[in-house]
C-alpha cells in the first residue's frame, strides 16, 4: 500500500472519479466548495508550510538581497 497522498486536484483530475462525479450529478468547483466550507466550519487554518519551504522563500531576504 502507497502511503502517498492524492491531492484534491489529482483526485479530481482522475477520469473514474470524474465518470462517477458525472453521474452524480456533482461538478470539481462544487467539491472544492464543499471542502472550503467545512474547513471554515472546524476552524483549521490551512497547514503553515514546512520549514524548508519558508526558508526558500526568505533567503534573499535574510542575505540582504
Amino acid at each position: 500500500m502507497s502511503e502517498r497522498r492524492e491531492t484534491l486536484e489529482e483526485l479530481l483530475g482522475d477520469q473514474i472519479v470524474q465518470l462517477v462525479m458525472e453521474r452524480d450529478g456533482w461538478r470539481p468547483e462544487h467539491v472544492r466548495l464543499l471542502l472550503e466550507r467545512a474547513r471554515m466550519r472546524s476552524g483549521i487554518e490551512p497547514s503553515i508550510p514546512p520549514a524548508h519551504i519558508i526558508a526558500k522563500a526568505c533567503l534573499p531576504q535574510w542575505m540582504g538581497s
